[in-house]
């Protein structure tokens, strides 16, 4: 019987001991990062308040103790809980970003097969119909698989030359579907060839203007792909001039992803903008920060 009184006392000594821890703790992380303005005024209250509450020179010990604490280890603990803060930022920013990427293969898992089924019926017909076509149209087609490959495999940037090259077999692919109904030009500076840049992101772009732009009109039309330095960025556009683009429409599935992308890849620093010329067609760009370090 009085061992398992011992063992209650023993009980409460230890859950009283880890309250005054946890409290303790509490209170010297407070400590660490108010500001002193905050702590010279919540000082001169309390010692208000503890002297008409009778406890004497109490609270002026606490006060002048809590001063003490805060010139040696405030500074020290302050740095420790940032540099978790900032930690923990990191972490959920990687999982974020692992997300992201993740989101984007599913994405390329459900497009690919799609566009390859397509492109290997058509260099069906065309064996049957111009063999020399057919022959031009697979040898597009492997260009292509040669530079999409390893950017879906790729968990960060690609380079901007690899892309348009992508971008060149995509759109000889399509005009092989589409005849004289799609023209294209791609204009990028060589300086620019091997600056890294989100992968997959211009293809998505090309991929939108001819199913929502050229696609849908009789005639067809040109789509133009540029880059350029812009004010010490990087901004690649996709111009069309086809049917136009809808600025009150959702964004879709395909420029959210590159929203979404952006915003986590470069912490808000870049940016994805629509335009919709009067002249008709739509324009689309990326302005990326230039990273000359990979």
């Amino acid at each position: 019987m009085k061992h398992r009184d011992d063992n209650k006392v023993l009980d409460l000594i230890m859950d009283i001991t880890d309250t005054v821890t946890v409290v303790w703790w509490k209170f010297f992380d407070w400590l660490a990062v108010v500001p002193w303005s905050s702590l010279l005024g919540i000082s001169l209250v309390a010692i208000i308040v503890g002297g008409a509450l009778g406890l004497g020179g109490l609270m002026p010990a606490l006060v002048f103790a809590s001063f003490i604490i805060k010139s040696l280890a405030g500074g020290k603990r302050s740095a420790e809980i940032a540099a978790t803060a900032a930690a923990t930022r990191a972490d959920v920013e990687a999982l974020e970003r692992r997300l992201l990427e993740a989101e984007m293969a599913a994405l390329q898992a459900q497009i690919e097969p799609h566009f390859l089924f397509n492109t290997l019926a058509l260099i069906g017909q065309l064996i049957e119909t111009n063999p020399a076509q057919a022959t031009v149209v697979h040898q597009h087609l492997i260009k292509y698989l040669r530079s999409a490959m390893p950017q879906m495999r790729d968990k960060g940037n690609g380079k901007l030359g690899l892309q348009m090259d992508m971008c060149r077999a995509y759109l000889n692919i399509m005009q092989a579907r589409m005849q004289e109904r799609l023209t294209y030009d791609i204009d990028l500076p060589s300086e620019l060839e091997f600056l890294p840049f989100p992968s997959m992101m211009i293809q998505t772009l090309v991929e939108n203007s001819i199913k929502h732009g050229l696609e849908p009109k009789t005639t067809g039309g040109h789509i133009r792909i540029t880059a350029k330095k812009v004010d010490g960025q990087l901004l690649v556009e996709v111009s069309d001039n086809g049917m136009g683009f809808d600025m009150h429409a959702d964004d879709g599935m395909g420029l959210t992803n590159i929203r979404e992308r952006l915003k986590v890849l470069y912490s808000g620093k870049a940016q994805l903008v629509i335009e919709a010329p009067q002249a008709g067609g739509a324009v689309v760009g990326i302005l990326v920060p230039i990273d000359t370090k990979q």
